[in-house]
């Protein structure tokens, strides 16, 4: 089970690029510009105040010609000047290399579908399905295709990425980038309804050997349960309501109206990350998980303690 921590917190995350010396050093010139046009302005003040009630300028006397260039110059010819040189700055010089990478760069694709309120993760050209925490491996650009299954979500990860909206019928996409290994938070960041505050999310960066054994696990259907609780558990979850609404692969349990569980154990949080997952938030969360996220899809199922006690034993095999 991952410890959520706050490892993130110790992580420092950024999309790379080969001119990423030279941006910086462009933006500590155009400070050193910037400064030199504040003091500047600051210098015309002081002397302004140390002169007043005085005639005329120090140095120069009460020449009349002298005030009018210095306002022509600092008021007109400098803004028009500074203006032009930032304009094609920031619109010719760092356009290409401030730029986000190409999405065909990236290593691998995870598709991220929003709903009311979890997300399901896909990994396009493998098997693997779960839910409110993503698995990237560490110094790979990730392409992540969002889209909502739902109403309008926007899928942030301020530790990774800008945010980006998820809207029912149409795709819009975002890199990350990890370069150390860690676990980050993330966030349904558009209002979406009753329980969008508790629409939270994991992504869990890791070596790429780590990355490639979990993808493996996730790919698999899910293990056949040993006799005895587990495998009365099993039955007890493809005969309840809990068969209508979760799939678990290898099983006649194929329903996507709620995540998929055939890996359930191996998350390390339940209700859009609003839980542990643990044997004890299972269980309150099958037995009633409308006092745990009122409006939530999920019904109260009015399963007795021997049922609940049984479907938490088999969820927790899954793993």
């Amino acid at each position: 089970m991952l410890l959520l921590s706050g490892c993130g917190r110790q992580s420092l995350l950024s999309n790379k690029s080969p001119q990423t010396h030279d941006i910086t050093l462009l933006w500590w010139w155009m400070l050193a510009a910037a400064a030199i046009v504040f003091f500047g302005a600051v210098a015309l003040l002081t002397m302004s105040w140390l002169r007043r009630g005085a005639p005329g300028l120090p140095f120069f006397g009460e020449r009349e010609s002298i005030p009018e260039g210095i306002v022509l110059l600092f008021g007109i010819g400098i803004p028009i000047v500074v203006l032009v040189a930032l304009f094609a700055v920031a619109d010719v010089y760092l356009v290409g290399p401030s730029a986000p990478p190409d999405p065909r760069s990236a290593a691998m694709t995870v598709e991220v579908i929003g709903h009311q309120w979890w997300w399901e993760i896909r990994y396009p050209g493998t098997q693997a399905v779960t839910a409110n925490e993503i698995h990237i491996p560490v110094g790979a650009r990730v392409n992540v295709v969002a889209t909502s299954g739902d109403v309008i979500h926007s899928f942030w990860v301020p530790q990774l990425a800008r945010k980006i909206d998820m809207i029912p019928g149409r795709q819009n996409r975002v890199l990350l980038y990890a370069s150390r290994s860690g676990t980050y938070r993330g966030q349904c960041a558009e209002f979406c309804g009753f329980q969008h505050a508790h629409m939270g999310l994991y992504v869990v960066a890791e070596p790429q050997a780590s990355f490639q054994s979990w993808l493996a696990n996730e790919a698999a259907p899910a293990r056949n349960p040993p006799k005895g609780p587990v495998r009365i558990g099993e039955r007890v979850f493809m005969t309840s309501q809990c068969a209508s609404c979760h799939q678990i692969r290898g099983t006649p349990a194929a329903a996507t109206v709620g995540p998929d569980l055939s890996h359930v154990a191996s998350r390390a949080t339940l209700a859009g990350a609003e839980i542990r997952n643990d044997i004890s938030h299972l269980a309150a969360w099958i037995t009633h998980p409308q006092a745990i996220k009122p409006g939530d899809r999920m019904p109260d199922l009015g399963l007795t303690a021997a049922n609940s006690t049984a479907i938490v034993s088999y969820l927790e095999s899954l793993r």
